[in-house]
C-alpha cells in the first residue's frame, strides 16, 4: 500500500520528486558537484533551463501577456520596495555577521530565472513570467546598490559584473528561444514536450549543483528560520497580489514573486559585503526551488484543465485555458 502511494505520488508530482532527489544527491556528492559548480556549472544550467522555457513560449502567448500589465507591474513594484523591506527584518532574526548580510540580499535579487520555468509547469503564462523576470532584473540592477547601502551602510556594489552576466545567462538564452519558436511554423507538440522536460532535468540538476554547495551547522538553524519566513511572506504577497487575476497570470504573479534569484542574490552578497556573506544563499536556493516546483505541481493538478498534465505545455492547443480579458 505505502509503495503504491509512493509510485502515484511520484508520477502526479513528478518534478518535485526529482528536485528532492537532486537535493540529496547533493548533499550526499559534494565534493565532484562543487568542482562543476565551481566552473560555471549553476549559470550553464540557468542558461538551458531559460532557453528550454522561452521555446515552449507561444508567439500569442506574448500578446496576452501584454494585457496582463496591471498584476505585473504590481508585481515589479513590491519586488524592489516591499521584498528587500521585508528580508531585511528577516535578516534580524540571524546574529550580526556574514549570514545575516546574506539574508538580507535575498530581497534585493530578482525574479528566479527559474520561475519562468515553474510557471510552465503550473500551466500558467510562461510569458507574464519573462515579462516579470526582465522587468525584475533590470530593477534589480538599477537599485540593488542604492537600497543596500541604505539597509545595511557598509555595503559597497558595482553592477557591471552582475549585468554581463544577466545578459549571457537570462537576456541571450530567452531571446533566442522566443524567437526560435516564433520563426518555426511547424512547431510541434513533441518539440514542446521535449522542451519542458529539458527544464524539468535543467532544475533538479541545478538543485543538486546548489545543495553541494551547502555546509550545515548550527549556525545555519536561524538562517533556514529566516529565509523561511522570508519564503512564507513572499509567497501569500504573491497569492495576494494574483488573487483577482485569471487562473494562469495568478500562478504567474505567484512564483515570479515568492521565487527570487538566489545566484543573482549570492551575486549581490559577495560583491557587496564579500564571499561569506553568500553562504546562505545556497541553502535558499535549495529551499526556493523545491517550493516553486512543489507549488507547480500542485497549481497544475488542480488545473481544471485535465488535459494540461505532466509534462506540462505552456502552449498546449489541447487545453481550454481561460484568455486574459482585457482590463483584468
Amino acid at each position: 500500500m505505502a509503495t503504491w502511494r509512493v509510485r502515484a505520488l511520484l508520477t502526479t508530482y513528478p518534478e518535485l520528486a526529482a528536485v528532492l532527489v537532486a537535493a540529496i544527491v547533493g548533499l550526499s556528492v559534494q565534493r565532484p558537484l562543487a568542482w562543476l559548480a565551481a566552473r560555471q556549472g549553476i549559470s550553464v544550467l540557468l542558461a538551458v533551463l531559460v532557453f528550454a522555457t522561452a521555446v515552449t513560449i507561444e508567439p500569442a502567448a506574448l500578446r496576452r501577456a501584454a494585457l496582463a500589465w496591471r498584476p505585473l507591474l504590481a508585481t515589479l513594484i513590491v519586488g524592489v520596495t516591499v521584498l528587500p523591506a521585508l528580508s531585511w527584518a528577516t535578516s534580524r532574526l540571524v546574529p550580526a555577521g556574514s549570514l545575516r548580510d546574506g539574508v538580507l540580499a535575498v530581497g534585493l535579487a530578482p525574479c528566479e530565472i527559474a520561475s519562468v520555468a515553474t510557471t510552465a509547469m503550473a500551466g500558467g503564462e510562461a510569458a507574464v513570467a519573462a515579462g516579470a523576470l526582465i522587468g525584475s532584473t533590470a530593477a534589480a540592477v538599477a537599485l540593488a546598490g542604492p537600497i543596500l547601502s541604505l539597509e545595511a551602510g557598509h555595503a559597497r556594489f558595482s553592477p557591471g559584473g552582475i549585468v554581463a552576466n544577466l545578459a549571457l545567462v537570462v537576456a541571450l538564452p530567452l531571446a533566442t528561444g522566443i524567437t526560435l519558436r516564433a520563426a518555426v511554423p511547424g512547431w510541434t507538440e513533441r518539440a514542446d514536450r521535449a522542451a519542458s522536460r529539458t527544464a524539468i532535468v535543467a532544475v533538479a540538476a541545478l538543485v543538486a549543483l546548489i545543495a553541494a554547495e551547502v555546509h550545515l551547522s548550527a549556525d545555519y538553524a536561524s538562517v533556514a528560520g529566516a529565509l523561511a519566513v522570508f519564503l512564507l511572506a513572499s509567497a501569500l504577497i504573491g497569492w495576494l497580489l494574483g488573487r483577482r487575476a485569471p487562473r494562469q497570470v495568478a500562478a504567474a504573479v505567484l512564483l515570479t514573486a515568492s521565487m527570487r534569484d538566489f545566484a543573482i542574490a549570492a551575486g549581490l552578497a559577495t560583491a557587496a559585503f564579500g564571499p561569506p556573506a553568500a553562504a546562505p544563499l545556497g541553502l535558499y536556493g535549495i529551499l526556493v526551488l523545491i517550493w516553486g516546483t512543489a507549488t507547480a505541481a500542485t497549481l497544475r493538478r488542480r488545473s481544471p484543465d485535465t488535459e494540461c498534465q505532466s509534462p506540462p505545455l505552456p502552449s498546449q492547443k489541447a487545453c481550454t485555458q481561460t484568455r486574459i480579458k482585457t482590463g483584468d
